[in-house]
C-alpha cells in the first residue's frame, strides 16, 4: 500500500513561484506514474501532469505547459511540481497521486490508485 503527503502550498502572488513536494512511500512506489491534479474552488478535480516510473516522460494539460515542471528525485521518494508564473486560476487544492499499469506520455490520468489529502495554493494579491 502506498502513502502520499503533499507539501510547499501556501499564499503566493500572481507571477510568483512555488514548489510542491509529493513523499511516496510503499514497496512498489518506483513501479507507478506520479500525477498532479488541481481542484479549483468549486470546480471538479483535473490532472494537470505526470512523469512516468523511469522519470523520463513527462506530460503536461495545455494551461500549465510552460509554467509548471513535474521531476522526480526517486532515491528520495519524492516528487515536485515547480509552479511558476502563477495566476489566480491556479489556486486550489493540488493532489498527489500514483497510477498502475498508466503511459504517461499517452495522456494525464483522470484517476489514480492512491492519492495524498492535498496541499492549497492560493494566488492573490
Amino acid at each position: 500500500q502506498l502513502r502520499i503527503v503533499e507539501s510547499g502550498g501556501g499564499l503566493v502572488q500572481p507571477g510568483g513561484s512555488l514548489r510542491l513536494s509529493c513523499e511516496i512511500s510503499g514497496d512498489t512506489w518506483q513501479f507507478y506514474t506520479i500525477a498532479w491534479f488541481h481542484q479549483a474552488p468549486g470546480k471538479e478535480r483535473q490532472g494537470i501532469a505526470c512523469i512516468n516510473n523511469f522519470g523520463d516522460h513527462m506530460n503536461y494539460v495545455e494551461s500549465v505547459k510552460d509554467r509548471f515542471a513535474i521531476s522526480k528525485d526517486g532515491a528520495k521518494g519524492t516528487v515536485f511540481l515547480r509552479m511558476n508564473s502563477l495566476k489566480p486560476a491556479d489556486t486550489g487544492v493540488y493532489y498527489c497521486a500514483a497510477r498502475n499499469l498508466w503511459i504517461c506520455s499517452n495522456g494525464i490520468p483522470i484517476d489514480g490508485d492512491a492519492w495524498g489529502e492535498g496541499t492549497q495554493v492560493t494566488v492573490s494579491l
